[in-house]
């Protein structure tokens, strides 16, 4: 399977169906860029839209993974042994990535637990017992907790760290409250936490959405974060009685704004180029 064929194959195909890159990416719900990088050889599709793709350009998955068309007609048993070879290679692909994370993973525990080890040695050292090691060893287990998802599983794990942080982020907070013997890390830390989750599932839901306009999902999210600055700032003001607004709230919601623009107008001219 030669990467650099399989993109020129692909590329002719989708002129043959009168595609451009931009339409074919919306048809997939992915990014142009992810074709180009097709297209130029820099990486494959993945074997989730395989399938789709191929039916989009009217081919087969192992016409696709060859690079060439085939007949299938033939008796020689060209077909069928290219089949399986490209198969083959796709299940060593798939093979190497999950090795590959599982290596990234372990690696990632593993210091991980290194610094969790080391806070409790030096905190026995000093003080002769558990005190203050508890508040970084808890924060190191909620961090593994989010991230672990998405080091074994890539992009796909994604969807598990903002699952993760949605169950734990309560119970993190209650702990933290308790080590440091402050309520109010409790009560305003969970008050910033329900806030925060609801925006994290609601730019997930824009990403899910946009899938295939990334810069769009991007300028969304961000001018999302205008009213979710200013309903962050209203509990908080509520709870801690602080002024509504400052400067440095002014400061966020112009750069947010100025975020948001530029994200619309790179995928507005980036559209249009492909036009």
């Amino acid at each position: 399977m030669n990467q650099t064929e399989t993109g020129k194959f692909i590329a002719r195909c989708r002129k043959e169906q009168n595609l451009t890159q931009a339409q074919l990416a919306e048809k997939l719900n992915i990014t142009d860029r992810a074709v180009s990088k097709w297209e130029t050889g820099k990486c494959m599709p993945d074997s989730s839209i395989m399938l789709e793709l191929c039916g989009i350009l009217g081919i087969t998955v192992n016409e696709l993974l060859s690079g060439e068309e085939m007949e299938m007609g033939k008796n020689d048993g060209t077909y069928e042994k290219k089949a399986d070879e490209n198969l083959l290679i796709l299940k060593r692909r798939d093979e190497n990535n999950i090795n590959r994370n599982v290596v990234i993973s372990i690696i990632f525990s593993c210091t991980l637990l290194i610094g969790a080890f080391v806070c409790v040695i030096c905190d026995l050292a000093i003080t002769g017992r558990l005190t203050w090691s508890l508040i970084p060893v808890s924060s190191i287990l909620f961090a593994w907790v989010i991230l672990f998802p998405v080091m074994m599983f890539g992009k796909k794990g994604i969807l598990g760290g903002c699952i993760s942080v949605s169950i734990f982020i309560f119970p993190y907070l209650y702990i933290l409250s308790s080590l440091l013997h402050v309520r109010a890390v409790l009560a305003i830390g969970a008050a910033a936490a329900a806030i925060s989750v609801v925006y994290l599932w609601l730019s997930v839901g824009i990403f899910r959405k946009f899938s295939g306009r990334k810069l769009t999902a991007a300028g969304i999210v961000f001018l999302a974060a205008v009213p979710f600055l200013f309903v962050m700032n209203g509990a908080l003001s509520f709870l801690i009685s602080e002024p509504m607004l400052d400067g440095w709230d002014v400061l966020t919601v112009f750069l947010l704004l100025i975020a948001a623009f530029t994200f619309f107008a790179c995928d507005y001219a980036r559209h249009k180029s492909f036009k």
